[in-house]
C-alpha cells in the first residue's frame, strides 16, 4: 500500500525548479490581465522564451500557455465584433472567465508536475 503523503512518481521526475517555472508561465497571464491589456500574452511569451531551454517541461507548458493566450485574444476580438449584434456581450464575459480560471488550474497542475493541456485551444506553436 502506498503512503498518500508520498509525492507521485510524475512529480519526482520533474525538478522543483522546472515545475515552478512551468507554473509561472501560466499564472503570469493573470498579472497581465490586470495591467496594460496586452500583458496577458506578453507575460507567458517572455517567461517561455527565457526559460524554455532549461527543461522540456517548461518548454511544453510555455507553448501551451502562449497558445491559450493567443486563442483567448482571438476569442476576445471576435466577441468585441459580435457586440454589434448583441451576443458579444455574453461571449466577452465567458471569454473573461475562461481566461481567468483556466490559467489558475493550469498553474496548479504544472506546480504538481502534471502536463496541462488547455481545452478548446488552437495550437499555433507546436
Amino acid at each position: 500500500m502506498t503512503d498518500p503523503t508520498e509525492p507521485t512518481q510524475e512529480i519526482q521526475a520533474i525538478p522543483a525548479e522546472a515545475r515552478k517555472w512551468g507554473m509561472i508561465t501560466h499564472v503570469v497571464a493573470l498579472v497581465g490581465l490586470l495591467g496594460n491589456g496586452i500583458g496577458f500574452l506578453l507575460g507567458p511569451v517572455i517567461v517561455w522564451m527565457l526559460k524554455r531551454e532549461e527543461h522540456p517541461f517548461v518548454d511544453e507548458q510555455g507553448k501551451e500557455a502562449v497558445n491559450f493566450q493567443i486563442t483567448m485574444m482571438i476569442a476576445g476580438l471576435i466577441s468585441v465584433v459580435l457586440m454589434f449584434v448583441g451576443i458579444g456581450f455574453i461571449l466577452i464575459a465567458v471569454v473573461g472567465l475562461v481566461a481567468t480560471i483556466f490559467p489558475i488550474i493550469a498553474g496548479i497542475k504544472a506546480n504538481e508536475g502534471e502536463s496541462y493541456r488547455y481545452p478548446l485551444t488552437y495550437r499555433f506553436i507546436k
